[in-house]
C-alpha cells in the first residue's frame, strides 16, 4: 500500500511540473528591468502581471561635496547582465516566449556619454543638488512670483505644464552643473541620457528619449500630450544645446531589437524586442493596479510619492507638483517626490543601531522584522515622540532643499523602539501632508490608496499609515515587485496583449488596512505640531545649511 502511495504521488508531482512547465511554455513573458536608486530588479513577469522569477542586485550610492550623489553606470550594467543571467537560468521559461524586454529605472538622472555610448563620469543622480545655483539663475527675474521670473514662469508651465525645481535636483540642473562646473565633460558629452535610457542604449546601441523620461529636463513642448517635442525658445532659455538630447519616442513605443552582442550573452533571440519603458514613478502607477482617473496609489521606498491620473493638465507651484505626461499614451500623471521615506529606516540600521564599526554588533538577519517587533511595542504616538524625515531636504509638498529630520521631544524615557515607531509615524504624517496637497490638486478625495514598495511588506507601517492618513490603506500583493509589473503591463500593451483598461483587474490586494477610531485624537494633535515644527525651524535650517551663491557649498556636506 506504501508503495502504491509513493508511486501515485510521484505520478502526481511529474504531471503536476509537466502542466507548469506547458503552462511556462504557453504564456508570452517579458525581461523586466527595474533600476532603483538602493537595489536592481531583473524578472520575468507575464503579460498578465505574474512574477516568474526575480533577482535583486544592490546598487551604491556615492555622496560627494556640495550635496553631489553619483552612481557609477558600468556598475548598472553589469548588474543587469548578471540579474538576467540568473533569472533566466532559474526559469524554465523558453527563450522563445520571452517576446521583449522593457526597462524601468529611477528618475531625474544624467548619463553624460561619447558618441560611442559610454560614460564620461559617474551618472548624476535624482539626489544631487549641484545645479540649484545654476537653475535658479536660469529661472529667477527681477518680478518674481515663488522665486520664478514672472515672464519666464509664464512661458515654462504654458509649454510644459511645469519648471525646474529651486533644489536642483531635476535633469536639467545636472546639465547645467556640468555646462559650469565640468566644462570639459559638457563639451564631450554627445548626449545626456536618464538612466533608462542609458540602459536601453546598452540593450540596443540606440539613442532616444521617452515623452515621460525627457520631462524634467523642461525643454519639452507638452501643449499636446499626443506629440511631445523639444521647443526651441526653452532650449535657448535653459542654455543647452538640442544636440546633446536624444530624439523622442513614447513610452510604448519598440526602440529596436537586442544588440547581437547583448543577445549572444543572454541567450536571447536577437529579434527581442525592446520597448522604450518608462521611469520608475509612471510603472509604479501601472503596477499598483491604480490606473483609472482619481485612483492613487502610494509609493514607499528609498524615497516616496502619491500619484493618480487625472483628465487634465494643472501645475501646483505651491507644492511643487503637476500633471505631466503618462507612460499611457495620451493621459496625464500627477506627480510629485517625498525625498526621504524608507531611507530613513535605513538611516537609522547603518548610522545609529547598527554602524560598522567596534561599537556594535552585526544588524540582524532581518533588521527591518526585528524594528518592526519593537515598534509594535509602543503606544501609537510614540509617546508624543516626533521624527522629521527630511534628511536630504524635501520637494512636495514644500520644495526646500534646506530642512534636515531629526527627532523632536525626546527624552531619557525615549528607547530604541520609541525611535523605530516614530520614524514610521513621522513618514505617515509626512505622507498625510502630500495627501491634504493632492486632494486639492484633484479636488478628489482619495478613498482608498493603494500602498506598494519595500515600506508596504510592513504591516504595522500599512496600519500607521491608515491611522495616520485615516483613509484604507490598500496593501498590493508583492509590492516590492510594482516597478517590475508596471513595466511588463506596458510592454504588455505596447505589444497589444493587454489593453490599460485590463490593469487594474490584474493586480490582486493582500489585505486592506482601515483606520482605528480610537487613534483618530493622538494622530491629528501629533500631524499638527509636526506642521508646526516645520514652520518653527525652516528659517533656522535655512541658517544652518545655507548655500553660498558664489560657490554653491551647502552647509551640511
Amino acid at each position: 500500500m506504501l508503495h502504491f502511495m509513493l508511486h501515485l504521488m510521484v505520478h502526481v508531482l511529474i504531471l503536476f511540473t509537466s502542466a507548469w512547465r506547458t503552462r511556462l511554455a504557453a504564456d508570452k513573458y517579458i525581461l523586466a528591468i527595474d533600476l532603483g536608486t538602493s537595489m536592481l530588479k531583473v524578472a520575468l513577469v507575464s503579460t498578465n502581471g505574474d512574477v516568474a522569477v526575480c533577482e535583486s542586485e544592490p546598487q551604491k550610492v556615492i555622496l560627494v561635496a556640495n550635496g553631489g550623489a553619483e552612481q557609477d553606470p558600468a556598475d548598472w550594467w553589469t548588474g543587469v547582465l548578471g540579474a538576467a543571467k540568473l533569472v533566466l537560468s532559474h526559469s524554465a521559461v523558453s527563450a522563445d516566449a520571452i517576446v521583449a524586454v522593457c526597462c524601468t529605472t529611477q528618475w531625474s538622472g544624467t548619463v553624460a556619454v561619447d558618441e560611442a555610448g559610454d560614460p564620461l563620469m559617474n551618472a548624476i543622480i535624482w539626489m544631487d543638488s549641484r545645479g540649484a545655483p545654476y537653475v535658479n539663475r536660469v529661472t529667477g527675474g527681477r518680478i518674481g512670483i515663488e522665486g520664478y521670473g514672472i515672464t519666464k514662469l509664464a512661458r515654462w508651465l504654458r509649454r510644459t505644464g511645469g519648471i525646474p525645481g529651486h533644489a536642483g535636483k531635476d535633469s536639467l540642473a545636472h546639465i547645467l552643473f556640468l555646462k559650469n562646473e565640468r566644462s570639459l565633460i559638457y563639451d564631450r558629452a554627445f548626449k545626456f541620457l536618464e538612466p533608462k535610457d542609458y540602459l536601453n542604449l546598452r540593450l540596443t546601441g540606440k539613442f532616444a528619449a521617452g515623452f515621460d523620461s525627457i520631462i524634467l529636463h523642461w525643454v519639452t513642448n507638452n501643449q499636446d500630450i499626443a506629440r511631445v517635442r523639444y521647443d526651441d525658445g526653452l532650449l535657448k532659455l535653459a542654455g543647452i544645446a538640442r544636440e546633446k538630447l536624444p530624439e523622442l519616442k513614447r513610452a510604448v513605443d519598440v526602440l529596436g531589437t537586442l544588440a547581437p552582442d547583448v543577445a549572444r550573452e543572454l541567450g536571447l533571440d536577437e529579434d527581442t524586442r525592446v520597448i522604450m519603458g518608462t521611469p520608475d514613478v509612471q510603472s509604479a502607477a501601472l503596477g499598483s493596479g491604480a490606473v483609472r482617473d482619481y485612483e492613487s496609489h502610494l509609493y514607499i521606498g528609498t524615497s516616496a510619492w502619491m500619484t493618480c491620473h487625472v483628465p487634465f493638465k494643472k501645475t501646483d507651484l505651491s507644492h511643487n507638483m503637476a500633471s505631466l505626461p503618462s507612460a499611457i499614451p495620451n493621459r496625464y500623471l500627477l506627480t510629485n517626490e517625498q525625498e526621504s521615506a524608507g531611507m530613513c529606516l535605513t538611516y537609522l540600521r547603518d548610522n545609529l543601531f547598527f554602524p560598522d564599526d567596534e561599537l556594535q554588533s552585526p544588524a540582524p538577519t532581518n533588521v527591518y522584522q526585528a524594528f518592526d517587533r519593537l515598534a509594535a511595542g509602543v503606544p501609537a504616538g510614540s509617546d508624543k515622540l516626533i521624527f522629521t524625515p527630511w534628511l536630504y531636504g524635501e520637494r512636495t509638498p514644500v520644495e526646500n532643499h534646506s530642512i534636515r529630520g531629526g527627532f523632536f521631544n525626546q527624552s531619557l524615557r525615549t528607547t530604541r523602539a520609541h525611535m523605530i515607531r516614530a520614524v514610521l509615524e513621522g513618514v505617515a504624517y509626512n505622507a498625510r501632508w502630500l495627501l491634504g496637497a493632492v486632494e486639492g490638486f484633484t479636488r478628489h478625495k482619495m478613498e482608498t490608496l493603494n500602498f506598494i514598495g519595500g515600506g508596504a511588506n510592513s504591516e504595522l507601517w500599512c496600519q500607521i499609515l491608515a491611522d495616520v492618513m485615516d483613509r484604507p490603506i490598500n496593501q498590493v500583493r508583492d509590492p516590492v515587485q510594482a516597478n517590475l509589473r508596471g513595466a511588463a503591463f506596458l510592454a504588455a500593451a505596447a505589444l497589444g496583449e493587454i489593453t490599460f483598461d485590463d490593469i487594474h483587474t490584474r493586480v490582486k490586494i493582500a489585505r486592506t488596512y482601515t483606520p482605528t477610531p480610537e487613534h483618530r485624537r493622538v494622530y491629528d494633535q501629533l500631524f499638527a505640531e509636526f506642521l508646526n515644527i516645520y514652520q518653527a525651524n525652516k528659517k533656522i535650517y535655512a541658517r544652518l545649511n545655507a548655500r553660498e551663491q558664489a560657490g554653491g557649498v551647502d552647509g551640511n556636506y
